[in-house]
């Protein structure tokens, strides 16, 4: 007689069976003697399942302007030849990036140790933990998201609340596993009630970012919701404006796309949020899954 599944097992490959039913994925077998398309012939501007129709994703929040901040000179498209190349607003003045220097040598442990039990800024009061980082520290992949939560404040890892098991889902969705990519944040403690950092929060946070993705060397960045973007890209323009799209960053391609905790509010966005990973499964030589919808 077979072995009945445990409920805990159940509740996982419901949720996992949930996750794909929201990006259209619906049968999971591939038939024998089929051969895949080449990459060069797989579409990826489409989700995996056949043709996803295209959601009204709720307008995105307009990121609030930086006071006077210098902003980093960002490219267009980097992708399809002959794309119109977004134009994102570049303030005058230096890079922000030019005052962080790649360090010879660097390593995250140095990272982490400069950091220290950090009182740099006022998040410092009120946090429990400090969420540094977690996962590969070779990673080709690594996904920047805004701050910790209460989950993440608790724990000291980032992204283990309800938006965290959503990225788990669809970092497995991809063909990797958590431990095959390095997930960190823009600052390191909880900011009060959730709220977004502070301009100086950042400012003063965000040194350590750049350093730990020097280090890691990442083929692929990808911001996690308009917090990261702004950071990274250092433009006041919403993330929907250029989401999706190749950009460079420091001699690397990022992408932005939305926050898990925008697709809990907003599930539609889902299949959006699967274009995009498509986009970087090609990048990473990852197989594109093929599935049927009903």
């Amino acid at each position: 007689m077979a072995e009945r599944i445990s409920e805990t097992l159940q509740k996982k490959i419901s949720d996992r069976l949930s996750f794909y039913d929201d990006l259209g994925i619906r049968l999971f077998y591939r038939e024998r003697g089929a051969v895949s398309a080449p990459p060069s012939e797989q579409r990826l501007d489409t989700p995996v399942t056949a043709r996803f129709s295209t959601p009204d994703i709720p307008k995105e929040e307009t990121l609030p302007k930086s006071a006077g901040k210098p902003a980093l000179r960002v490219t267009g498209p980097m992708v399809t030849p002959g794309a119109p190349k977004i134009a994102l607003p570049v303030a005058a003045g230096p890079s922000l990036f030019e005052a962080v220097d790649k360090i010879v040598g660097d390593t995250l442990l140095k990272v982490r140790e400069d950091l220290g039990e950090c009182t740099r800024c006022k998040l410092h009061r009120t946090r429990h933990t400090i969420v540094f980082g977690d996962g590969n520290p070779k990673a080709e992949l690594v996904f920047v998201g805004e701050g910790p939560g209460a989950d993440e404040d608790a724990q000291g890892l980032p992204f283990v609340g309800r938006a965290g098991k959503l990225l788990t889902q669809m970092i497995e969705a991809m063909g990797l596993q958590r431990k095959d990519v390095y997930i960190c944040n823009v600052v390191k403690c909880r900011p009060p009630d959730n709220r977004q950092p502070e301009e100086d929060e950042v400012s003063t946070c965000s040194p350590f970012l750049f350093r730990q993705i020097d280090v890691i060397a990442p083929k692929v960045v990808v911001c996690l919701g308009a917090v990261a973007a702004k950071t990274l890209l250092q433009t006041n323009r919403g993330i929907s404006q250029f989401r999706g799209e190749w950009l460079e960053f420091r001699g690397r391609k990022l992408l932005a796309t939305y926050h898990p905790a925008y697709l809990l509010r907003n599930p539609p966005a889902k299949s959006e949020v699967w274009k995009d990973l498509q986009k970087v499964m090609a990048v990473l030589g990852l197989e594109v899954k093929k599935g049927k919808s009903a």
